[in-house]
């Protein structure tokens, strides 16, 4: 089904892969003649690179300044966003910036505050030159790929799952400062990335659907790292038998893999996604060169692939369905298990009560966003749900178009009725079932959605109350299947469906009439409409010579996920506000965080008012004291006092920056990993300030409340040192070391002055 290359591959002609060993480079050379490419200048063919030098403006091949061609956020972070550029002045949009209004599209929560955050967004679109795409329109991801991407171009997004690579498209998801440094004309930097092929064959059978292929990728590569901060490359004669809509629906969820972004070669099933989109004349043709090397090697034998479902409480925890049927009690075991890294004792965890008469049964099923809710995944739906029933017990089933557009087709093509009459309920295109908002299951409940993730409390549980429920991630095939059969447990490929197989038609009349476009004509009279819980920025101050950090949170979870750093769900209605928002932090992880931070916070506060810190918390002065005998010089005017958090390895899924600046909006200088889950949450480190330590053995030289104190830091970080000294703060000082890994200029910059939002300040 999937298998990965030991060892590098070159690909020839586009169909025969050639992996790397003693002897490639001899065959190769007898084989091609004067086409022979040694790896380096293979490496050059691939599409990644090709797009990503188009872009470059450095003028090195190797460290990269990348300027996109557009960028897009959701309403849970372009306040923020504009709220920073604003601060660091924002005077135009520079190039196209969309504002989509999917995330927090229920205005129910928390009274009029997300309301105002929308109308905070179609201000700002009028005043800086943007687009604003209303509530319930489109998911973001969905508008992106039928009016922002073209072939060739690139597109940076303040969501993790920012991937339009099936369209020609090479997108990103970051944190939002990133996108900052866009709209003030900055730029992207990263080293030229690695780029890792996806050799795709044959044909998927009927029932086997897009989100079948992305869970069996997941789980082979997530583990290992072979994508990490790589590009997908999706290539292969496989790849003319996918639909548009199928590529798509694998491509977004290459976010899961940790892999960087995604590209797939394009051909006239791409070119027709285009033309039935207006938007002809952006559709290129892609392909890799004759003679084109990458890093690794996946190979997706499609005939193979099996209906997936993917288990609470990670995407890579991936099983066919037929071998979870097979054996059940085990991976259930194997479930409760893997809650107990996560919850411990705070609450009781099984799914071994669902096994009815052998069989697994769940209380709901979504079909919803930017993975689930396109027009081939619901059409599909409705032909295995045509004259079927969900039945009258608990199990419920709901599905979420991804935009307007596709919502209409589905009415004319008369696949709402056939899925209303089965007894699901058909709503708007919103992203709440994706991350805690929306269709949250019931205490103990099984939800299987074709979504993109199910990290745990993703879908809204509340461990600290002792709520718990559980997700795990299926195809829309098998989700209809399984509703068919009344909430049991059932695979797309073992029901006999006659799959339509519609054509679709875009109707453009439904943006033209909703969407507000300024074409890029800013408009500086407009005053921005402010809501009362759409607050500032905080000051932050500049780095200083030395820092005293106090290890306030300890997490040895294997992976920490961004959800658990800041929850999403029902904070959504504090996106906009930095300190109601901060007040979340760690809330389901480790519910002490905020007190501890807060109390080191305010001997920080009392030594930039010219206090002594001890005032605020007495425990300081005797830590001072010891640090003294070995650093008399250190005091209240050169030693920053701040909260740090260690974690094996944080920062897995969302894109969103609040994982971070919450951290920073209670004082925290720095985190402590083994190693960052991704890029991105690194740079929300260090866009927001922090100090992004690596400490990458086990056994730790301190613990939770301990002091560390980091002498000759901000010379450190001016001198480009990619390692510093660091001591516990005991009855003695002990050394050990903390690694910074690479830092650009820029970077550096940043954290001297204290965040972004300083250093780019006039």
């Amino acid at each position: 089904m999937i298998t990965l290359s030991k060892n590098g591959a070159y690909l020839l002609n586009g169909k025969e892969v050639v992996e790397v060993n003693a002897d490639t480079e001899a065959l190769l050379k007898n084989k091609l003649g004067d086409k022979y490419l040694s790896q380096q200048e293979a490496a050059k063919n691939t599409m990644a690179y090709n797009i990503l030098q188009s872009h470059n403006t450095s003028g090195n091949t190797e460290k990269l300044q990348i300027k996109f061609d557009k960028l897009t956020s959701h309403d849970i972070t372009f306040v923020g966003i504009i709220q920073t550029a604003r601060a660091s002045g924002l005077e135009k949009f520079p190039i196209p910036y969309v504002l989509t209004n999917c995330h927090n599209s229920l205005c129910a929560v928390g009274g009029t505050i997300n309301e105002d955050d929308h109308m905070f967004g179609l201000t700002c679109a009028k005043k800086y030159g943007g687009i604003y795409v209303p509530p319930h329109q489109a998911v973001i991801h969905q508008f992106a790929r039928e009016m922002l991407a073209g072939g060739g171009k690139m597109i940076l997004g303040s969501d993790s799952h920012t991937r339009y690579g099936a369209l020609g498209t090479m997108a990103m998801g970051e944190g939002g400062p990133e996108l900052v440094k866009q709209l003030l004309s900055q730029t992207y930097d990263i080293n030229m990335p690695g780029v890792v092929g996806v050799y795709m064959t044959g044909k998927p059978q009927p029932g086997v659907g897009p989100q079948d292929v992305a869970i069996a990728i997941i789980g082979k590569v997530f583990g290992n790292g072979y994508v990490k901060n790589k590009v997908m490359e999706f290539v292969g004669p496989g790849v003319e038998n996918l639909s548009a809509d199928f590529r798509i629906g694998v491509d977004v969820m290459t976010t899961e893999t940790t892999c960087l972004s995604s590209i797939w070669k394009t051909d006239d099933k791409i070119k027709e996604f285009y033309d039935i989109h207006g938007r002809s004349e952006e559709y290129k043709e892609l392909n890799p060169g004759d003679v084109t090397y990458y890093d690794g090697m996946i190979y997706v034998d499609l005939d193979k692939v099996k209906p997936m479902i993917a288990m609470p409480f990670h995407p890579s925890n991936a099983y066919t369905i037929e071998e979870l049927n097979a054996n059940l009690m085990d991976i259930l075991d194997e479930c409760e298990k893997k809650a107990k890294v996560s919850f411990g004792d705070k609450v009781d965890f099984t799914l071994k009560d669902k096994v009815i008469d052998g069989k697994l049964y769940v209380e709901q099923g979504i079909i919803a966003g930017c993975a689930g809710g396109g027009f081939e995944n619901i059409c599909d739906a409705a032909d295995i749900l045509k004259g079927a029933n969900i039945g009258c017990d608990e199990f419920t089933l709901s599905v979420y178009p991804a935009s307007t557009p596709i919502y209409v087709e589905l009415a004319r093509n008369g696949k709402l009725a056939d899925l209303m009459a089965a007894g699901a309920v058909v709503k708007t295109a919103f992203c709440g079932p994706c991350f805690g908002a929306g269709d949250t299951p019931a205490n103990k409940a099984l939800s299987i959605r074709h979504s993109t993730r199910n990290f745990p409390n993703r879908e809204g549980s509340k461990i600290q109350n002792g709520q718990i429920a559980s997700v795990a991630l299926m195809d829309a095939r098998s989700i209809a299947a399984t509703a068919a059969n009344k909430g049991f447990l059932t695979a797309a490929t073992d029901i006999d469906a006659n799959y339509s197989k519609p054509k679709y038609f875009f109707d453009k009349t439904i943006y033209e009439n909703r969407v507000f476009d300024s074409k890029g004509v800013a408009d500086p009279s407009v005053e921005i409409k402010f809501g009362p819980n759409i607050k500032d920025w905080p000051e932050m101050c500049a780095l200083t010579d030395n820092l005293l950090l106090k290890v306030v949170s300890e997490i040895h979870d294997p992976v920490t996920t961004t959800d658990e750093l800041i929850p999403s769900g029902e904070t959504s209605s504090y996106r906009s506000n930095p300190l109601g928002l901060a007040e979340f932090t760690l809330s389901r992880k480790d519910p002490a965080y905020v007190g501890r931070a807060k109390e080191v916070q305010a001997a920080e506060k009392a030594r930039e008012e010219d206090k002594c810190p001890a005032t605020a918390l007495p425990e300081i002065k005797g830590i001072m004291d010891k640090v003294k005998t070995k650093f008399p010089e250190a005091g209240r005017v050169n030693t920053g006092i701040g909260s740090t958090i260690y974690a094996v390895k944080p920062g897995d899924g969302s894109a969103r920056e609040q994982a971070a600046s919450c951290q920073k909006v209670l004082g925290g200088w720095a985190n402590i990993a083994q190693e960052y889950a991704t890029k991105r949450y690194r740079s929300n480190l260090i866009n927001w300030g922090m100090l992004p330590f690596i400490y990458p053995a086990e056994e730790l030289p301190f613990a939770n409340d301990d002091y560390i104190f980091v002498p000759g830091i901000e010379k450190a970080i001016r001198e480009k040192a990619d390692k510093v000294k660091a001591y516990v703060v005991k009855d003695e000082l002990k050394e050990f070391e903390l690694g910074l890994g690479e830092l650009t200029d820029d970077e550096r910059e940043i954290i001297l002055k204290g965040c972004l939002i300083n250093y780019n300040r006039k």
